[in-house]
Formats: structure tokens, sequence, C-alpha cells
């Protein structure tokens, strides 16, 4: 169990909500499958197959949103529709309407639609109830945003917040780079995305290449900021951050891996195991990682 990307989100420090609590109201809003009528359906599942809503190992929790769609590509629905109206010209003599041509593209998709075949995943969602965060494991902000929004739908009350840092991630990455110098803690691995502020959008990648240059300063220095960097935090975890604050490309390096006992008896004693260690990097690295940017704004009142 090792996220490979986190989008995340602030919840109060010591959030009062007890896992039994999130328990019952997530179980308001299980996962079933696709009616026959249903393009996509949504719910909680056991992140662990026949376990509780919540999943508790260390005083940290886990959750997952099942998803399930059906796979009915917009071509399809075109072509059948396309047939009927030829064969609607044949027996008319004159072709359907545009609102008529509407109506049967809908009427093929109802028809379509209970035969189409379905895809499912999950999504997994990391709390840590006692420090107040919690963390998608979504490579982009719109799917952490559909989690986000069952969430609101779910809980009675769900007070969570952007995280919002004194520094943006763009100014502070493009410090790093041109000082040459990471943050303590940090080193600066070699991997980078560099785009222009001007009108034609200039961009430039490296891809496992020094980012301690000349190079990189010149393009610095001709208005190109950092969008990507890749960093790595106590020879522990290495990550991709963006300038949205997203941490992508998320890594826990073998010196973490390897803590986790090879002799474990089941699956389900070694999910538990790296659940435990990422969580215990995921408290340690975030904190660290918000010093970095200057600490948290302080909200006024």
């Amino acid at each position: 169990m090792w996220f490979r990307n986190l989008q995340l989100y602030r919840l109060p420090v010591r959030w009062e909500m007890s896992a039994e609590a999130l328990e019952a109201q997530l179980g308001r809003r299980r996962f079933m499958p696709c009616g026959s009528q249903d393009p996509e359906s949504r719910g909680w599942l056991p992140p662990v197959d026949d376990g509780p809503l919540v999943h508790r190992v260390g005083g940290f929790w886990l959750i997952a949103l099942g998803v399930e769609h059906r796979l009915l590509p917009a071509a399809v629905v075109r072509q059948e529709a396309d047939q009927r109206a030829a064969q609607f010209e044949r027996e008319h003599g004159y072709a359907p309407g545009r609102k008529q041509m509407r109506e049967l593209r809908e009427a093929v998709a109802q028809e379509l639609l209970p035969r189409a075949f379905t895809r499912r995943h999950k999504i997994h969602v990391w709390i840590d109830p006692q420090d107040g965060w919690l963390g998608v494991d979504a490579p982009g902000v719109s799917r952490a945003e559909d989690v986000l929004e069952a969430l609101r739908q779910s809980l009675e009350v769900f007070p969570l917040s952007l995280l919002r840092t004194e520094r943006s991630p763009t100014s502070a990455m493009a410090d790093w780079l041109a000082g040459s110098n990471a943050p303590e803690g940090f080193t600066i691995d070699m991997d980078c995305e560099l785009k222009s502020v001007a009108e034609d959008k200039a961009a430039v990648r490296y891809v496992r290449h020094a980012l301690d240059g000349e190079e990189i300063k010149a393009h610095l220095s001709e208005g190109k900021l950092p969008t990507r960097l890749a960093l790595s935090w106590d020879d522990r975890v290495s990550f991709l951050l963006t300038e949205k604050g997203e941490i992508k490309r998320l890594q826990f390096l073998d010196v973490v891996k390897e803590a986790v006992e090879a002799g474990s008896d089941s699956a389900a004693e070694v999910f538990d195991a790296e659940f435990a260690l990422m969580s215990g990097e995921l408290r340690r690295l975030i904190p660290a990682l918000v010093a970095a940017l200057g600490g948290e704004q302080v909200t006024a009142g």
C-alpha cells in the first residue's frame, strides 16, 4: 500500500471525528454497481476486501471511493444513430432533422447503455486525524475533487480547507534552482520543467539531467518559471513537486521499504506494514515541505 500521488488538504488538528462516526456516515453511501441506465456509480468501498470502510493502522486511517463507469464510446452511438437515420430516410424519403437526430442519438444511447461494459477503480484517501491531514492518491485535482465532493455528500460536517503556504511552490522552486540550494533535508534531483510567462508559453523540460548548471539559471533569468521539480527528502522519499503544490511520482525509497518484514505471514500483514510505514513518512515529510514553502498561511480571525 504505497501512494503514487498526493493531493493534500487541511483538516483541523486533532480532528474530532471518530473512526466509528466516520464509518457510520460513509456507510450511508456504500458503493453499488451501476444500474442498467446508470452511466456511472460512486460510493465507499472497504480499502481491504471484506474489511471496514475505515481501515485503521497506528492512528492513521485509510478509506476508498469506488467509481464505476459504463463504457459507451460516442463513436458507437453516432454510428448506430447514423445507420438508423439512413433507414429512416429510405422509408420516408427525407433525412431526419437536427432535433430528430438529437432524439435519435439519445434513444440509441439509452438502448445501448445496459449492454455496455463497465470499468471500476478505487481512489484511496489517507487521513491523519491527529495532525489534521487528508491526502488523496490522485494524479490530478479533478479526480481529487470527485473524492472531496463524495465526502461532502456523506459527512454531516466536513471542515476541510486548502493547504495554503506563505510562499508559492513556483517562487520557492525558482529560488532553489537559482541558488542550486535545496531547503534543509531536501535534495534537488534531475527532473524539472520550466515555462515562460510570456504569451509564447515557451517551455523546456529536463529529464535525468543535472540542474545545477548555468543553463538553468539562464532560463530563469529569461523569465521562465519552474512548474515541476523532482526532489528527495531525507534520502527516504522522492517526489515531483508541481506549481500547484501537488506531490506526484511519489516513491518511498529502499531504506523505507526494507523495513517491511519480508517474513510477514499474510498479504494483510504486508498491507498494514506498508501503510504504517508510508503514514509515518508522510507525517514527517509534510511538515518539512510546508516549512520549506515558508510555513502555513495564518488566516485572520
